[in-house]
């Protein structure tokens, strides 16, 4: 049949190391080198406020010539993720049973770890509405490098307002379910590459004044299950792009997780350490030189958009 066909010369052409074209759709099978590159990319850049979507998009663009996807991109995420679940186990445990424990026993609902679960369930939401209603256009338009410089650009003057106008004086007791709702909807941005999720999280706390610490942990907590959700969900789509890109083995996926859990958890460990002591203006400074690199780029012909 028609379809088994496409198959077979999809795997011939992985086999081969070129493009096929399996359903009207252009799949470049992705080498060990580019799996390697591209997973401590996304390991280090998963965390911080620099957007791990965008630096995989330019990164396999400039010096591989093609898109790795954003299914790739969400299946290695499950890697970083996996570093955050690590990293907190304790706090997550602590949240979960006090969230079941409320559940129960009325007594409970005052400790401010149960109130936790709830805000994360609560910020949740808004991105799992949106990721899966606009699934197609953050898989596709949105991956354009215009749009990337220029969201990378835009949202660096969000980030250094939240530093400059944020109060930071509310801390982890004083946190309301309205934070939560805030911060998950300001997480939504994030499935526009180039703006970055840790960036857009912490940045809303900062403006509802709560320190920068919390913010960051709040946002990395509110991350895990909209991530591993996205990653299982794309899955498929990494074997089989849905768009032009490059396809992953599984053998190939399964490094790139490693990979990226490695570099992951040494990257979230640095980062909470760094926004304890240090503001949000060197990434700023970072994504702006990054952003005016990539137009300048663009603009001489050197890399394509698409």
């Amino acid at each position: 049949s028609w379809p088994t066909r496409s198959r077979c010369r999809a795997r011939r052409a992985e086999r081969a190391g070129r493009s096929s074209t399996v359903g009207g759709v252009d799949v470049t099978p992705m080498s060990w080198v580019q799996v390697v590159v591209l997973s401590i990319v996304q390991g280090l850049t998963e965390f911080l406020p620099i957007s791990s979507s965008s630096h995989l998009a330019i990164v396999s663009r400039v010096f591989f010539a093609g898109d790795a996807g954003a299914s790739f991109t969400a299946v290695s995420q499950l890697g970083t993720e996996a570093a955050v679940i690590i990293y907190f186990a304790r706090d997550i445990g602590r949240i979960l049973k006090a969230w079941f424990n409320g559940l129960l026993i009325k007594a409970h609902r005052d400790n401010v770890d149960y109130r936790l679960g709830w805000y994360v369930i609560i910020g949740t939401l808004p991105i799992v509405v949106l990721g899966v209603a606009f699934k197609d256009l953050i898989r596709g338009e949105v991956r354009n490098l215009w749009i990337i410089a220029t969201a990378m650009l835009v949202f660096s003057a969000v980030i250094a307002a939240a530093e400059y106008v944020g109060r930071q004086n509310r801390h982890v007791e004083q946190l309301r379910w309205s934070d939560g709702l805030l911060v998950g909807i300001a997480q939504c941005l994030a499935l526009v590459p180039g703006v970055s999720r840790s960036g857009s999280t912490i940045s809303a706390g900062l403006f509802l004044g709560l320190d920068r610490e919390l913010s960051a942990r709040f946002g990395f907590l509110l991350g895990i299950p909209a991530v591993v959700a996205s990653g299982l969900f794309s899955l498929p789509d990494a074997f089989h792009p849905v768009t032009q890109g490059m396809s992953a083995t599984g053998a190939q996926l399964i490094v790139s997780v490693v990979i990226a859990f490695v570099v992951g958890f040494v990257a979230v460990a640095w980062l909470l350490r760094f926004v304890a002591h240090h503001a949000m203006y060197w990434f700023v400074g970072y994504r702006v030189i990054l952003a005016l690199t990539v137009m300048a780029l663009l603009a001489t012909g050197v890399v394509a958009a698409v």
